[in-house]
């Protein structure tokens, strides 16, 4: 299976100012998350960022928060601060997958299949997940999200923690779990799909 962008979500984990100093390959790691962020913005992927404790752990590094809001369009994106490691228990499965719509009218005149409320019009089951630690929020949040039967691509190389070991125990545990591996120039040449999409040429231009 292929991501399909109109099909996805991409969630950002705890790309924080104090937590990122201390994650392996820090300046790789969120060079990828920005590339991400940008990819979501020319393809309007909705984007979600969730921060661990800010107070304490800071907002979102400057440079994620710039590429989704200086892109063409910007991205729509929303925060999501959280104590809970695992981001859904935090309430973000509903953030991803919103409520049924009530119908509108009188039911009875309504078409079949307009006359349940359905959230699958607003609904992005392909769900895009990045993030630090990638053994303890990126991980939680992960099999949360499988567990309520999301789709959840894991991009591994836009992932840290502290030490290599820790970091591929989660990759080993996800893969393990359902979730699909990915880097993060798989997910831009699957958004695009075709070298005749129109953002083509930018999104080459950011994996370069």
């Amino acid at each position: 299976m292929l991501l399909d962008a109109d099909d996805s979500q991409l969630v950002l984990v705890d790309y924080q100012i104090k937590l990122m100093p201390a994650m392996l390959d820090a300046a790789a790691v969120t060079a990828n998350a920005v590339r991400l962020a940008r990819l979501a913005a020319l393809l309007s992927v909705p984007v979600v960022l969730t921060e661990q404790a800010p107070s304490k752990l800071g907002a979102t590094v400057s440079d994620i928060q710039s590429a989704l809001r200086d892109g063409k369009p910007a991205a729509s994106v929303r925060t999501l601060a959280k104590m809970q490691f695992s981001a859904v228990e935090e309430g973000l499965g509903e953030w991803l997958r919103p409520p049924p719509k009530p119908v509108q009218g009188n039911a009875r005149s309504l078409p079949k299949h307009l006359q349940k409320a359905s959230a699958e019009a607003d609904a992005r089951s392909m769900v895009v997940l990045a993030g630090c630690e990638a053994h303890i929020c990126l991980l939680q949040t992960a099999l949360d999200l499988l567990e309520d039967e999301f789709e959840v691509w894991v991009v591994t190389d836009a992932c840290s923690s502290r030490t290599e070991r820790n970091r591929d125990a989660a990759f080993d545990r996800l893969a393990g779990a359902g979730a699909e591996l990915v880097t993060t120039e798989m997910v831009a040449f699957e958004w695009l799909r075709s070298a005749e999409h129109p953002a083509f040429s930018a999104v080459q231009a950011l994996v370069k």
